[in-house]
This record gives structure tokens, sequence and C-alpha cells, in this order.
């Protein structure tokens, strides 16, 4: 089985001054390519460790790509060392440095420097990938693999096989740009690559330990080659089947087969049985029936209609939002009661409730959604802890309400909030 790595650079990465995405995304298309990733590492501007780090991953892996140190600055030493790594030189690319000019003259129409112009150099040995988003081209290395540069778990299966090295740009919309044009129909070109097959569906309600206890014996009666994992997040849990193989209608029968019968065992916690966001299943069933959703944030502060606005198309399901931060702005713009928000707080049902009906008489929607809580880390009292939220639902006949005890970090306590208001919208709406 064709096996990557995927190596990110920078020290900012390191000091979490910027999180790695890239390796994320990355492992995402090779993962639809039918290419598993062995491992994702980073590491800092440092040319040993770099060095070191090829040295480790070429052990293991047919494949490794490598993103960031092609700029023009002093500490992008990338390109400088896979040229001494691969005994190449320095050369001008002409079609890189046209490339260049092209850039700075007709899209960023500023001066060109000699800097810039050295970002059409590169070794020798390597074939260049023409970044059209930006000036540092990708570089593609090849070698063949060799006890001397493979590992003892590639060697019976790597025999008369290629390795390939691909460094990228780690601006990211540059390092997409280079994977989806170039190097995933090279890669498919270069290496016989099997099939990868993921069915996923999402639970709500039910903790990760309940679930495992309940599939239990099935998951104990999958074939070695099907593997179920659990992945759990913010009161939800996804679980994935997973398989591969180079018979594509076989193995898709059969994880088929297997996710079908899964289904039937979570039916009572099942959400949606697509590989998607709560956000997405309520876009969806509202986009089913032809109605739109409005919001009354107190807690959340807009995230909720956030989640929603996120989904190109909104504006069919989502008519908009009232961020009730204040009792003065619940009083004003929900009607919600002076007196009952004094004898009862703004966190409680009563609140909830006139927040929905509000909403619902302030801006034009078939479904309203409210949440009023303590996000913290302050506010909580013995009676009402940080960490309570009272949500509720419904339209112009009916509200529902729940309240939940949440209790984490504030941000934790807001995406808990917004994702929970969305599920007890969904339920609302199955069961009209």
């Amino acid at each position: 089985m064709i096996k990557a790595s995927i190596i990110t650079i920078g020290d900012e990465l390191l000091i979490g001054q910027v999180v790695d995405t890239n390796s994320a995304w990355m492992a995402q298309e090779l993962n639809k390519a039918g290419i598993p990733v062995l491992r994702r590492v980073s590491v800092g501007d440092d040319w040993n460790e770099i060095w070191r780090t090829l040295n480790e991953e070429s052990k293991n892996a047919h494949i490794i790509l490598i993103t960031g140190g092609l700029g023009p600055t002093s500490d992008d030493i990338t390109k400088q060392l896979l040229c001494t790594y691969f005994s190449g030189k320095m050369v001008v690319n002409e079609e890189a440095l046209a490339n260049i000019k092209y850039l700075f003259e007709n899209v960023f129409k500023r001066p060109l420097i000699e800097r810039n112009l050295k970002q059409a150099e590169v070794p020798d040995t390597c074939k260049v990938i023409i970044n059209k988003r930006g000036t540092a081209p990708g570089m593609w290395f090849e070698r063949p693999l060799s006890g001397s540069v493979i590992g003892e778990a590639l060697q019976k299966e790597s025999l008369n096989l290629t390795q390939v090295f691909v460094a990228m740009p780690g601006v990211p919309h540059e390092m997409k740009g280079i994977m989806q044009d170039d190097v995933i129909p090279l890669l498919k070109n270069t290496f016989s690559l099997a099939h990868i097959f993921h069915r996923t569906l999402l639970t709500a309600g039910v903790g990760e330990s309940f679930l495992a206890e309940q599939l239990n014996d099935f998951e104990a009666s999958l074939p070695s080659h099907i593997k179920l994992a659990y992945l759990p997040n913010y009161g939800m849990v996804r679980l994935r089947l997973s398989t591969q193989g180079f018979n594509e209608s076989l193995i898709q029968n059969e994880i088929d087969l297997h996710f079908e019968a899964l289904k039937i065992l979570v039916k009572d916690h099942l959400v949606t049985t697509e590989d998607e966001t709560m956000e997405n299943v309520i876009a969806n069933l509202l986009l089913s029936k032809n109605k739109i959703v409005a919001t009354a944030e107190s807690c959340t502060g807009g995230y909720i209609a956030h989640l929603l606005t996120s989904i190109p198309g909104s504006s069919k399901f989502y008519n908009g939002s009232v961020i009730s931060y204040s009792n003065d702005v619940k009083e004003e713009l929900l009607f919600v009661d002076e007196e009952l928000i004094k004898v009862h707080g703004a966190v409680s049902e009563q609140v909830a409730v006139e927040m929905a009906t509000g909403i619902l008489n302030r801006i034009e929607s078939d479904y309203a959604i409210a949440v009023s809580g303590i996000m913290g880390p302050d506010g909580g009292s013995a009676e009402k802890p940080v960490g309570t939220v009272w949500i509720a639902v419904g339209n112009k006949d009916k509200i529902t309400t729940q309240l939940f005890h949440f209790r984490v970090d504030r941000l934790r306590n807001i995406q808990l909030t917004a994702l929970n208001a969305l599920n007890l919208l969904r339920k609302f709406i199955l069961e009209e």
C-alpha cells in the first residue's frame, strides 16, 4: 500500500503563532486519492532538524509532501536544503521566472525586486511545478527506492518503486492550488493506488462510552480490514467505518452492508448518515421544507448565526438575528417582559420562551431559536452555575425548551450551546 508523510516547516508552527491547517487539508485530499497518511510532522526552520526529518520520513513513506520555507527571506531555507539533499545546483527556471514577472506586472501591480526574482532559482534535480497563485514554485523530486533509503516496513512492498518528494509553499491557498492542479494528478499517474472508503454518521445525545458499549458485539464482528472509529466533539459523536483495497466495487458493497447494520443499532441517536456538520443538517432540512429560521442569541453572541451563514446560499433558509446580550435589548427588541427578568432572571425558561416568541414577531420566519445562559468564567451562582443554559426553539404555534448544564470553559460553552440549539430545532421540525 502506497503511504505518505507530510512535513510542515516553520518556527511559527512550533510556537503556536500559526495553526497548521495545511497538513489536515492535505491529508484529506490524499485520502480521497487513495493515499493513506502515515504521519504528519511539524518542524522549525532549522537545517539539521529538517534534514533529520526528511531522512526519518523517507524510511517509511513512498511520498513525502513538504510545505513552508520557500519564500524570499533569510529564514526560508527549505529550497537550498533540498538542493543539497538531492545533490543538485541552483539554476534559474525560465517558466517560473516568467510567472513571477507576470504576477507582479498584472496581478500584484508592484515593483519587482531582485529578491523576488531569486524565487525563480530552483535545484536542477527537481521538476518545477508552476505556482499560479504565487511566486514560489513547487518542486517535485524523485529517486528509486532502495534498501539504503527505506525502513524494513517498506522493503518487501517497495521493490522497483519510486519515492517522491514534493515541496510546496506554506501559504495555504497557494499550496492548495498546486496540490489540486498538479500534485494529486501526478501522484495518480506515478503510483498504482488503492481505493479508500469511509462511511460516517453523526449521533447526538449519547456519550462515546455508551456507544462503545452498545456497539461492542458489532465491532467485534467486523472483518479485520474494516475499522470503526469514534470521533466525539461538542457533545456529539461521529462513527466512521473505514476500509481500503483495489477491488472498488467489492469493498464499496462490503462497507455499505456493515454501515446499514450500524445505522440500525444507533437509530435512536442518529442525526445524519453523511459526514456533515450540524449546521449543514439544519440547512438541508429547512431547504427541503422551504422553511426559514431566525435566532435570538444572548450568551452565544451571534455564534449560531455565524454557523448558519457560513453555508453558501443561507439566505434561502435564514433571515436574521437579534443579539440580545443585555436585558435592555431583550426588552426593547424582543419584547421580553421586564417583570419576567426580575422574577426569574435572564437565564430562565420563561425568558428563553419570550425571546423565541419575540424573534418570531420581530423577524418574519417559520422557526425560532433562542438561547440564554452563563458562559463563564464568571457570573455563575450556586443556583445557576457557569454553563447553565436555557434553549428554546419552535414556531408561532408551539415553543419547546431544554435546560443544559455544560460547565466547561467559555468558548466550549458557546460552541456546545450553539450545536445543541441546532439539534433541538432539528428534533422539533422532525416531530411536527
